[in-house]
């Protein structure tokens, strides 16, 4: 078991969404919190709620789709603080719609941000961790890593091979002290992605809180969890399902009004904040 008192932590996507939530499950647990994200104002409201529980924080307002911006945050952080204990890959886009209705840049950029991104940040992070034997990157997914999302594919496909790319370092650097963690939530209500939709998952499928996601993240980190799924009822035994027979897992997502809902869901649109 490794505390995270003291430890290093750099959150990508900090500024909102699981973001602050994450932060402050970390910071609680006394880790160092340094908050990653473009919107520096955010970032550094962020920072202030956090430094008033106590916690240690650094702000780096950045722009991860750009391979320069990554590694000037990299070497901010080692420059200021030494080393970097734990990476968590959280930042994430999600472009909805009809595959072939949407716009190229918007692919590219999902992409760029949900996988390239943080592919790339590990490898620059990796070395020192591997020089130390000591480091930890935690990987946030999604369910749809485990049973694609109709009109949410580019999405799924990011989480999917993030999740995969995951587990194949888990088992290249099983001896080396860097350990590696992927986190699936189901539906998460309140804040992010779908809350901004003001719709409830569909029954069967569920969701999840927005703090149930958070303290995952640091169990996965204190308790070495390579997997967790973050959801309100199990739903492994559906994601069994799937790989045993892919026909039985459309139906699966059929019937449980996944794809329906999806549908639905697009069609409403986001529903915008009140002023």
């Amino acid at each position: 078991m490794t505390a995270l008192t003291g430890k290093v932590l750099v959150l990508t996507g900090g500024s909102r969404g699981l973001g602050p939530v994450i932060g402050e499950a970390v910071a609680k647990r006394g880790a160092t919190v340094i908050l990653v994200a473009r919107d520096e104002g955010r970032l550094r409201e962020v920072a202030a709620h956090l430094e008033e529980l106590g916690a240690r924080t650094l702000v780096v307002p950045v722009d991860l789709t750009q391979a320069p911006e990554r590694e000037r945050l990299v070497a901010t952080v080692v420059g200021e603080l030494g080393h970097i204990d734990i990476l968590v890959n959280n930042a994430g886009l999600e472009t909805e719609g009809a595959y072939v209705e949407l716009p190229w840049e918007s692919v590219r950029e999902n992409i760029e941000v949900n996988l390239v991104a943080p592919m790339a940040l590990t490898y620059l992070v990796l070395p020192e961790m591997l020089r130390r034997r000591a480091g930890h990157i935690v990987n946030m997914a999604s369910v749809a890593a485990k049973s694609g999302a109709p009109y949410a594919s580019v999405y799924s496909a990011t989480k999917a091979g993030l999740a995969e790319w995951t587990r194949a370092l888990r088992l290249e650097l099983a001896d080396t002290g860097v350990r590696f963690s992927t986190i699936f939530p189901c539906y998460v209500r309140e804040v992010g992605m779908f809350a901004r939709f003001g719709v409830e998952a569909p029954p069967m499928v569920g969701s999840c809180s927005p703090q149930r996601v958070a303290e995952a993240v640091a169990d996965a980190i204190e308790k070495d969890r390579p997997e967790t799924i973050v959801n309100d009822h199990p739903v492994r035994f559906a994601f069994v399902l799937n790989e045993l027979s892919p026909a039985l897992g459309d139906w699966l997502m059929r019937f449980s009004d996944t794809v329906g809902f999806q549908r639905r869901k697009l069609e409403r649109g986001p529903v915008k904040p009140p002023r």
